[in-house]
């Protein structure tokens, strides 16, 4: 992915990727509960992941069905590096350490990743 996917757009992505294909009624249905956006709104986010090229459309009679084109686990990935290179040049070891050193890690997610590791070494 070349642009960035504002906050907006991820929220209708998350739409997408949680059921598609769907039509612009149907993602402002489910958008709803959580934003107040109208229909034009969520065309307009539409729009703008269409012409990114994270989304593509297929044509249902008058109306259009929108799918994903990127899966949600490449995107987080993707993003996830930009932060950790952005933030920690590009090693994990740093935002571990500054996430342990403000204790913002609970003793169950420290846990959880005392496990990943040893099964990594494995």
């Amino acid at each position: 992915m070349a642009e960035r996917i504002s906050d907006a757009e991820h929220a209708v992505m998350e739409v997408l990727w949680d059921k598609n294909p769907l039509t612009a009624q149907e993602v402002v249905e489910r958008v709803a509960p959580t934003r107040d956006w109208s229909a034009n709104t969520v065309k307009t986010l539409l729009g703008r992941l269409l012409a990114k090229e994270v989304i593509g459309a297929e044509e249902d009679g008058r109306r259009y069905r929108y799918r994903p084109l990127v899966a949600r686990e490449e995107y987080v990935a993707g993003e996830s590096q930009k932060f950790i290179d952005r933030l920690f040049g590009g090693s994990l070891t740093p935002l571990v350490a500054h996430l342990a050193e403000r204790d913002q890690l609970s003793a169950r997610e420290i846990d959880e990743i005392e496990a990943l590791l040893k099964a990594l070494k494995q």
